[in-house]
């Protein structure tokens, strides 16, 4: 066997098995169940909750009407928008009159804070809310009754935050199922996989805070420090010895009819954003997906005297059929076409990940943004102390799977 064929062989065999791993890791954290208790219930804190709007989403109706049906003791909502005239103010203001059992209220105002018009508009509300629990959730953020509860209840001494990544539902169209395999089995999985290797990362479609630790941090404001105010979250929490936890069902994001602008746009703001901001995670992102593991398969099988079409086949088999099955194990949107999707995918993640890397501009809701330009030697300096630090975490953690598993 020659080391060509040695190299793509083994480098199938690694990522593939990672994969697999990866998949079994997250199902076993998705099928936790929470209990919800009535007696307990009664003695969860008071909470402020806190939605910026900007323009119609789809499901906008269903999203927002969800914020009043919480079943939980004592919560206010505020919700905020930037400019007077924009077309969710005529839809809020008909839910709040509609359901004047539940104290909310709409603040209007823009104040340029900062460069990230989302945290902007979100200032207002944060200063305005009553209580020292104060949750940040996105308005396409579709909240389950017990949404509140399960925040509450995943909280625990050392957490200074909890988050949940956003699960793509209710698609229509391929690029929305396209979408929902980008958000679910691939991005929330390996969002789970950091959550229980206990270094979490925000993610700014929900988060829940106590105020008192973020006023410590320098306040609200502090999260003006990088251009997604998910990133700035999670680290302000790590410098503060804390931790971000993910809740152990995530929420779901209503999609809707989705295009491929939308879709390409979305992902590549958000592949900017995760290179501006963690760097060192973002490179292994290159060969995160399964092209590049059927492609050095089919290598190796050429080289072997194997058929590399039924060998990358079986491969793809694997490969999607078990992102599949964690898809069916979590509850969400499976598709008979799922999949193919997964595929669709991945063949754009090594063209995603090298537009990622080339350039720092984006557009978000209409507002031309720039993330900083990335400076490897510093990121890597700044990251070798936190890479020395998770290597026996990790170990300990896996060492704790196992022994679950036996």
């Amino acid at each position: 066997m020659t080391a060509p064929i040695l190299a793509a062989a083994s480098f199938c065999f690694v990522t593939t098995a990672i994969h697999i791993v990866s998949i079994v890791i997250a199902s076993i954290r998705l099928r936790r169940r929470v209990p919800t208790e009535p007696r307990f219930l009664k003695e969860l804190p008071a909470v402020s909750l806190v939605r910026p709007l900007c323009g119609i989403d789809n499901y906008a109706d269903e999203t927002l009407r969800s914020t009043f049906n919480l079943a939980y003791p004592r919560y206010e909502i505020l919700f905020c928008v930037a400019s007077a005239n924009d077309p969710v103010i005529p839809l809020t203001e008909s839910l709040i009159a509609e359901r004047s059992d539940v104290s909310a209220r709409l603040l209007v105002g823009d104040e340029r804070a900062s460069n990230n018009p989302k945290l902007n508009n979100v200032l207002k509300g944060w200063r305005a809310a009553e209580f020292d629990w104060i949750v940040l959730a996105d308005s396409n953020v579709l909240m389950p009754p017990d949404y509140l509860t399960r925040l509450m209840m995943t909280w625990r001494a050392d957490t200074g935050l909890v988050a949940s990544p956003p699960i793509g539902a209710q698609p229509q169209g391929i690029w929305a199922e396209i979408e929902c395999a980008f958000l679910n089995t691939y991005e929330a999985r390996w969002q789970y996989i950091a959550d229980a290797l206990g270094f979490g990362f925000a993610q700014g479609k929900t988060m829940l805070w106590r105020r008192a630790d973020l006023e410590r941090a320098g306040g609200i404001e502090t999260l003006a420090k990088e251009v997604a105010e998910d990133a700035a979250s999670t680290k302000v929490v790590r410098s503060a010895g804390l931790k971000v936890r993910l809740v152990d069902h995530p929420f779901p994001q209503p999609l809707g009819r989705r295009t491929a602008a939308e879709v390409w746009n979305r992902q590549l703001r958000w592949a900017r954003l995760r290179r501006s901001s963690f760097f060192a995670y973002y490179l292994p992102e290159a060969i995160s997906g399964g092209f590049f593991p059927m492609l050095a398969l089919a290598i190796a099988a050429s080289g072997l005297g194997l058929s590399p079409m039924l060998s990358v086949t079986a491969l793809a088999v694997l490969w999607y059929g078990s992102e599949t099955l964690l898809g069916v194990i979590a509850g969400w949107h499976v598709s008979a076409f799922y999949p193919l999707y997964c595929l669709a995918r991945d063949l754009t993640l090594p063209v995603l990940f090298i537009k990622g890397l080339r350039s720092n501009d984006f557009v978000w809701r209409g507002n031309e943004m720039q993330v900083e330009r990335t400076r490897p030697r510093q990121v890597m300096a700044m990251m070798r102390p936190r890479l020395v630090e998770l290597a026996p975490r990790a170990r300990r953690r896996l060492r704790s799977l196992r022994e679950r598993l036996s």
